[in-house]
């Protein structure tokens, strides 16, 4: 075999390398963003017209998919008949097609919606963990933020307080100075 055959027989080797990582990465990445999206659902799930756009945004999704592995497949071929073909070039169809998917998916009021509902749950979430620390803060005899608000509010109930009596007093000494 020839140095030139060999040299394109270890292109083309790692070509293909690339070509099956980027293309199992992403088919990967795919699933995972079409699982992640579909959990994040709670047990309602939205309306049609919110499910229509979600659904044809994955489609819109897959399309892209579909033309990178299309365009991969014509660099391919363009390598096989001899052009120069980088495999950054197979790694760049492979990210942008990611982008633009994501970018399909996550434009969707379907996307907006899953969002929305994750986004309540960890503020429900979050509420739930700020009750049970000061809980446990009550518990173990440290003030809680409530208290803490509690004795605030009281001393700005002192401070007007004591200055209504400073005005009061202040009147009764100019009262009696006359």
């Amino acid at each position: 075999m020839s140095n030139q055959q060999q040299e394109w027989g270890d292109l083309f080797g790692q070509m293909n390398e690339a070509v099956a990582e980027s293309f199992e990465k992403n088919l990967e990445a795919q699933s995972a963003l079409m699982e992640s999206w579909m959990g994040s659902f709670d047990s309602s799930l939205p309306d049609d017209e919110v499910m229509e756009d979600g659904m044809e945004g994955m489609a819109d999704a897959y399309e892209v998919w579909m033309d990178a592995a299309e365009e991969t497949f014509e660099r391919t071929a363009d390598a096989a008949q001899g052009e120069d073909v980088a495999p950054q070039e197979f790694r760049d169809i492979w990210l942008r097609s990611a982008n633009e998917a994501f970018s399909e998916v996550l434009s969707t009021t379907a996307f907006a919606h899953a969002n929305g509902q994750l986004v309540q749950q960890v503020m429900e979430m979050q509420e739930e963990m700020t009750e049970m620390t000061e809980d446990q803060l009550a518990t173990m005899g440290i003030a809680t933020n409530e208290d803490v608000q509690e004795v605030g509010e009281r001393l700005i109930e002192l401070e007007r307080r004591q200055h209504e009596v400073e005005n009061k007093l202040d009147r009764i000494l100019d009262a009696v100075e006359e």
